[in-house]
């Protein structure tokens, strides 16, 4: 798909309804003929990072959250970073982050965020976000989502609370160099 939406910020339209989207900012991790996938960047959960990987290998100093990365395969767990030393994959998703999902480079990264890498910023994403083929062609034409280029600023942000707001006001003041129109799905 030589238009693939990868590296975008999908971003809610005020009137998507759906509590798993609400105020979302989705980051496209994938997007091609066989749909998209991506994960909502400013939903914090209550659960820590030290308390998600217990099973998988022995945390001392991670008290940052995991992120609800959306509703579909809510316990499959995705790692976004900020270091192309850890990268494993075929580039970057959008300058400066990286996707993750192997337990290898989990254990990595946390580890070396927790020796006191200054550098190093990462996330914990449980489940994502996904859409069948022409979905979310569909919901985009539909008015339910914005896109808006996708930045590491937001991405590894420190307060995801205020994500949607930001990036909805970019959104607006982008639209008003539009023509007027009674078109709702533009307003």
């Amino acid at each position: 798909m030589s238009d693939s939406l990868r590296g975008q910020f999908l971003v809610a339209g005020k009137h998507l309804r759906d509590p798993n989207f609400y105020k979302a900012v989705v980051l496209l991790i994938e997007h091609n003929a066989s749909g998209a996938m991506g994960l909502v960047v400013n939903r914090p959960s209550t659960v820590t990072v030290a308390n998600a990987l217990s099973e998988h290998f022995p945390l001392t100093e991670a008290e940052d959250l995991v992120y609800v990365g959306g509703p579909v395969e809510p316990s499959a767990l995705f790692i976004v970073h900020n270091s192309q030393e850890y990268n494993e994959a075929e580039g970057p998703v959008v300058p400066g982050v990286y996707i993750g999902s192997n337990e290898k480079v989990f254990e990595r990264i946390v580890n070396s965020a927790a020796d006191g890498d200054p550098r190093l910023r990462f996330r914990i994403y449980c489940g994502c976000a996904g859409w069948a083929p022409g979905q979310l062609e569909q919901e985009l034409a539909r008015g339910d989502w914005h896109l808006l280029s996708g930045s590491a600023d937001f991405t590894l942000c420190e307060e995801p609370y205020d994500i949607w707001e930001k990036l909805i006001g970019q959104y607006q003041a982008a639209c008003r160099f539009l023509p007027h129109t009674d078109h709702p799905e533009w307003n």
